[in-house]
This record gives structure tokens, sequence and C-alpha cells, in this order.
């Protein structure tokens, strides 16, 4: 099943895709897709009720929001692939490097990017989300991803003079508003057979910019569920992204950031695209 949002910025109204394309109304069985609503139980309930679901006129128009309301945390884990290492100037970590990005940053997968007044390295990188479904504490690898509750796309934009040159934490330039684009959909955890062989790419103003795939993460998906329920409890609606293959505007020669009217397009095997256009803030 792929669970979305869709209608005006915070009137978003719950919904999801049908094997056919369709964007069908899911308001008869759930106010919204919150953490409370995404439990095996629960998506297995309206999975098996799609067809009686009403069609949502002009569902080819629909804007849609952050397929899921609430996230209490998003955390990312840096440095996943080591090309994408490589290509930074850094090291394979022997150890996930974790940090959070604002939940204030989440937006809908083709609202605008708007570039941080003074900014002048704002970066992409296409990553795998993972939604959390079911508590997560001291969880084994083994049993990590009965815990999901299913996948989507994330943008996690970056400003990588905040990020890198202003002293601290990385959340500095990974926390800005419309910084993290999710969606279009969640496809839940039945849909994807194997989250570590996924295909993903993105392009900006039509140039391919980065080609990867799932496959080549230092740390698979399980791993990470894993290893954060080490440190702290993971809750249902809590998203973790997974990190970002090579091919990022920092690790050209010259580095390439992005200006106002560039337009990002993004994309993971399975589980849809995006679309952005870059604004610049206006103070």
């Amino acid at each position: 099943m792929k669970i979305v949002r869709f209608g005006q910025s915070r009137l978003e109204r719950p919904g999801v895709i049908d094997a056919q394309g369709r964007l069908r109304s899911a308001e008869r069985f759930v106010t919204d897709w919150t953490g409370d609503t995404l439990s095996d139980d629960s998506l297995a309930a309206i999975g098996t009720r799609i067809d009686d679901l009403p069609i949502v006129e002009n569902g080819d128009a629909q804007r849609l929001g952050p397929p899921l309301v609430g996230v209490g945390k998003l955390i990312c884990a840096g440095l996943n692939f080591a090309d994408h290492a490589a290509e930074s100037g850094m090291e394979v970590p022997p150890e996930p490097v974790l940090f959070m990005k604002a939940t204030s940053s989440i937006t809908g997968p083709n609202d605008p990017i708007v570039i941080p007044h003074g900014s002048e390295k704002t970066d992409w990188e296409v990553e795998l989300g993972v939604v959390i479904g079911k508590r997560a504490r001291l969880v084994g690898e083994a049993d990590a991803l009965s815990h999901v509750a299913g996948y989507c796309v994330i943008n996690d934009v970056s400003e990588r003079a905040y990020q890198l040159e202003r002293g601290g934490q990385w959340m500095k330039g990974k926390g800005c508003d419309t910084f993290a684009p999710i969606g279009p959909w969640i496809a839940t955890r039945d849909e994807i057979a194997d989250p570590q062989n996924l295909a993903m790419w993105l392009d900006v103003n039509g140039q391919r910019m980065q080609t990867g795939s799932t496959r080549t993460m230092v740390y698979g998906v399980a791993f990470l569920v894993s290893y954060i329920s080490q440190f702290m409890t993971l809750y249902p609606g809590d998203v973790i992204s997974t990190g970002t293959p090579p091919g990022v505007g920092l690790g050209m020669k010259p580095p390439r950031y992005l200006v106002a009217g560039d337009v990002v397009t993004l994309a993971i095997e399975g589980l849809g695209e995006q679309r952005q256009v870059c604004e610049a803030e206006v103070p």
C-alpha cells in the first residue's frame, strides 16, 4: 500500500494510491497518517479495503504533502556510502554517524526548496527514508525490519557552509526550513521486497548528478534501526534518513550549489519521484 497526504499545506487529508495509480481518500478509516496509524494491524485492515475507498476527483492535480504528520524524530545517518564519504574528503566512519534534522524542515515532495538568505552552498542529497511503525528499543538486527512501517524518498537538503564551516554540529546546515522534502508516498514494508536493492537518482535542471543504489550502503537499514535503538527509543512515526550516494554538489570540482530557479528531481525505485523548484528566501 502507498500512503499519502493530499491538499493545501496544513490542511492535508489522508489518502492512498491504488494499484492503478489513482488517489483515494482514506478518511473513512483514519483522521490522518500519524505514528498511531502505522501499526501492521492498522495498515493491513485498510489495505484490504482500498477498493472501497472513494476516488478523489482531479486526483492528479492534488498537491501532495508530507505523507506523515507528527514526526517525532528525523534521524540521519551521515557518510553511509563509501564513495560519498570519499568525495566529501572524509573517512568511512567505524560506526554510523548520526545527526538530527529539525522536524520543521519537513515539506511535501514537490514543495519549493527555499535557499536561506545569504546561503551560497545549498546542496542536494537523495536518500532512502525508513518510517518506524512499532516501538523499537534495544532490538536485534534480525528483528529490526519488523519495526519498520514503510519506506519513502527524502531529499536531505544541506547548507554546506552552515554544516561544515560554522562550528558545532551538522544540524546547523541540515535543519533549515524546507530542507527535508518527503514523499510522494510511504510504501508499506510488504511492497519493498529488499530495501538494500533499490536504484536511486537525482537530477538538477535535467542533468544527472547522482546515480546509486541502496545496496552500496555501508550500514544497511536493519543495522541502522538496531543500532539507533541502542541509544534511543524509536517510536511509531519516527523517520530515519539513511545516507546518500556520490554526486552531491560539494564533491564536484569546482563545487556546484543550488541557486534560485534550479529544478531538482529525484526518485528511488518503487518509492516515486520528487520535484522541487528552488527559491531565494526573502528576509
